[in-house]
């Protein structure tokens, strides 16, 4: 998927995947990670999503990364925080108190722009990717991640045949099979959804599964 795909979805407002509440199975599970109020979070894939406010309610300092320069523009003024812009390398960072964001393509980061980060958040990235490209992306969020680092990761799964992605399915299977290599892989919950995603209904997907996993990466 070319990056001119998310500026498209972008530009002409098709951003179904973005939430306007913060994520219940965040509220939910995050303080099963036991992580100090002062831990820094990093949000790959953030778009403008509302989980970067709670992180921060949580007395978090968040580092999303966004390829949309409109999402994190948005982000910022539709919560009505001032924020300042520093081009930096390949990516722009746009930041304010407590939340600050790449704006710019993910595969161009460097480890050493994340050795401070403590914790990670993944709601709608790894899904965001179709098969043949999600492997690249485990890897380099491994690359990015130090090890002892703690995240939340939200998962769907259905039928891939019955709907084109994204968001595109990932199984159980798939991810103790491909993450498990960089990750210590801990499944917190898995429960029906399907009655709640109307798109997913309309479209006659027969099942949808919604899975937490605790991630801690190895080394």
């Amino acid at each position: 998927m070319e990056p001119n795909f998310w500026h498209d979805k972008w530009d002409a407002k098709q951003i179904g995947f973005h939430l306007g509440q913060v994520n219940e199975l965040l509220i939910q599970h995050w303080p099963q990670l036991k992580l100090t109020s002062k831990s820094n979070v990093f949000v790959p894939l953030c778009g403008k999503s509302l989980d970067m406010c709670y992180l921060a309610e949580q007395g978090h300092s968040v580092l999303g990364c966004e390829l949309s320069q409109t999402a994190v523009e948005q982000f910022y003024t539709e919560n009505d925080l001032p924020f300042s812009v520093e081009p930096l390398d390949s990516v722009n960072q746009f930041s304010t108190e407590q939340v600050s964001i790449l704006q710019g393509d993910l595969f161009t980061l460097q480890p050493d722009r994340f050795s401070h980060i403590d914790a990670f958040y993944d709601r709608a990235a790894l899904i965001a990717w179709p098969q043949e490209m999600r492997i690249a992306y485990v890897e380099k969020i491994a690359s990015l991640i130090p090890p002892k680092s703690i995240g939340l990761l939200i998962t769907l799964d259905y039928p891939q045949e019955a709907l084109k992605g994204p968001p595109f399915a990932v199984s159980n299977d798939w991810v103790q099979t491909h993450l498990s290599e960089y990750f210590e892989v801990e499944l917190l919950s898995s429960d029906d959804v399907l009655a709640g995603n109307q798109r997913f209904v309309s479209k006659g997907v027969p099942w949808l599964t919604e899975s937490s996993y605790k991630l801690i990466r190895k080394g």
